[in-house]
């Protein structure tokens, strides 16, 4: 088509993404202050209190474990880290007496046990179930009428590895009888089945599990109130706190003009900063934080552009461009990607700067850059895929889907913030494709396919995981989600091995890794929550970003 000037005009496609939901929203917290002096000493106070409660509970007891598992669920245990692997090592090293202890109407401390121990990455062995399995190889029917019994199992079964059929079962098990049990419940532990069949504690993003379980424990008759009280201010401490920086980086975003010069693309500045927020939410990863979400916005961008706004052309020229990474090399591209690139060389240059003035090595930077290389590399790759309607094999797409699930940027962006343990050796090992790594690039591509397939099949989109097992396999829509489903199941195992000591790297530097497959478990759980984000992710936003909880 010739425009009146003589030049070809260009057709593009374009997704007709709905504006940001939040416009100008979080640009009013900008003198929003901090903790006052009296919350502060209440903090401490309180702080103190719990520290005394945790220390005086008797040594070796439920009552203990139950106390370290209420503190974990309340979003509060990162003031008590070293507290917490004291005792848990201790429950360690007298794992097998511990359980021993125990019969076969105990299964809620015996699952309770396991799960925190795996949680804190001691391997424990499943074996310790075999007392609740009938000469049949079954789960004992009687404990289909232990609702706590059943939900602990549950989640103790979301942290098993490879060769665990008897935690396999256990899903299995669990999951019918809780789902047959549910009509029969009454709140709150009505809501807390049905959240934990929806979310499991291994698969929910941090933030959101410890707002809904203080709902949960303030109902609870036996809940401790000093306790409560602390969880209560100590979130509200660090949602204003959240509530600065997102107010920064809104700032950022609008002073770029990025959303205005590029309409094609998802304005979600605010979703973004949720994403990160996933990955970690203490004080001291707040540069992290900011970091991330700046990173995340340029892979949202280049997604789209890719994806469907770029011609085949234009993206050949940009990937060029970004492997030179270089300012000059802007002048090849068209003026929207202009921007776009300058703007990303941009955020990697002021990240080195901040770097440095924290006292951080910048070397770290380059480990980033050689990411997103690698994420706009895999981009092309599905675009050339499909401007040649090419379908590619599930080995093809798996191997490309690796990269283009963003996950190895992000994994490593996330590391550029975090302080001395992100040493070289541990850039190195990441940069090297370690397994629990891969596993979570593949579970967050999958999930994505799954929610996201019908719409960009009605768009016409590149083919996704679910048309290569179709195409491949001659299989039905159906039979590929289910073979979707598995490979994502088996990739949850190795992530969980990956966590277990002794590890490569310490395990804070791994929590990332784990938190970001969470948070695409989140986003992706019914729908494609981050592109449709007016919808129910709105209102998560709001709970864990705007309202603070009453006193």
């Amino acid at each position: 088509m010739v425009g009146l000037g003589g030049e070809m005009e260009i057709t593009r496609r374009c997704a007709n993404h709905h504006p940001s939901v939040w416009g100008d929203h979080f640009l009013a917290y900008a003198n929003l202050s901090g903790a006052n002096e009296w919350e502060e000493k209440e903090h401490e106070d309180q702080k103190g209190g719990v520290r005394k409660m945790l220390v005086m509970a008797p040594s070796k007891s439920l009552q203990k474990l139950e106390l370290i598992n209420t503190i974990q669920l309340l979003g509060v245990a990162y003031h008590f880290e070293h507290e917490i692997e004291e005792l848990l090592s201790c429950f360690y090293t007298c794992y097998d007496d511990w359980i021993g202890e125990f019969g076969e109407s105990d299964l809620h401390v015996v699952a309770l046990s396991f799960r925190l121990l795996r949680q804190q990455g001691y391997y424990v062995s499943s074996d310790a179930f075999g007392k609740f399995i009938n000469e049949q190889g079954s789960y004992k029917e009687e404990l289909a009428r232990d609702v706590q019994g059943l939900l602990s199992l549950y989640e103790a079964a979301q942290f098993r590895v490879h060769d665990e059929e008897i935690l396999d079962e256990a899903i299995n098990f669990t999951t019918t009888h809780l789902k047959l049990i549910l009509p029969n419940l009454s709140d709150p532990l009505a809501t807390q089945v049905s959240n934990a069949l929806k979310f499991p504690i291994n698969n929910i993003i941090v933030r959101v599990g410890t707002r809904k379980y203080i709902s949960f424990y303030k109902e609870d008759e036996s809940h401790s109130e000093m306790l409560l009280n602390f969880a209560k201010l100590d979130f509200n401490i660090l949602q204003r706190l959240h509530k600065k920086e997102l107010c920064d980086i809104t700032r950022w975003w609008k002073e770029s003009e990025i959303a205005q010069a590029l309409p094609f693309a998802r304005d979600r500045v605010v979703e973004l900063y949720f994403w990160s927020l996933g990955v970690y939410f203490v004080p001291q990863y707040s540069v992290a934080r900011k970091i991330l979400t700046k990173v995340l916005c340029f892979c949202s961008i280049m997604d789209d552009t890719y994806d469907t706004y770029g011609t085949l052309d234009e993206l050949t020229l940009l990937t060029t461009a970004i492997e030179r990474w270089d300012i000059d090399a802007s002048e090849q591209l068209p003026p929207y990607m202009k921007l776009s690139y300058r703007a990303l060389l941009q955020v990697y240059n002021e990240t080195e700067r901040e770097l440095e003035n924290l006292g951080n090595k910048t070397f770290r930077v380059k480990y980033s850059i050689n990411e997103m290389k690698k994420l706009l590399k895999a981009y092309f790759q599905e675009a050339k895929w499909y401007h040649a309607k090419d379908v590619p094999t599930m080995e093809q797409y798996i191997k490309n889907g690796i990269p283009s699930s963003t996950y190895l940027l992000l994994a490593t962006t996330s590391w550029l913030g975090m302080g001395d343990a992100a040493t070289k050796d541990a850039f190195d090992w990441i940069s090297n494709e370690p397994t629990i790594l891969v596993a979570s690039c593949i579970i967050a591509r999958l999930l994505n396919d799954l929610v996201t397939h019908e719409i960009e099949v009605e768009r016409g989109d590149v083919a996704s995981g679910i048309e290569c097992y179709m195409n491949e396999h001659g299989a039905t829509t159906e039979e590929a989600y289910m073979e979707i489903r598995k490979i994502i199941e088996i990739n949850w195992k190795d992530l969980n091995r990956g966590c277990l000591k002794p590890t490569t790297v310490p395990r804070v530097l791994l929590m990332p890794v784990l938190n970001l497959t969470r948070v695409a478990e989140f986003f992706y759980k019914d729908e494609d929550a981050y592109t449709f984000s007016k919808n129910n992710l709105k209102d998560v936003i709001s709970m864990v970003l705007i309202d603070p909880i009453e006193a």
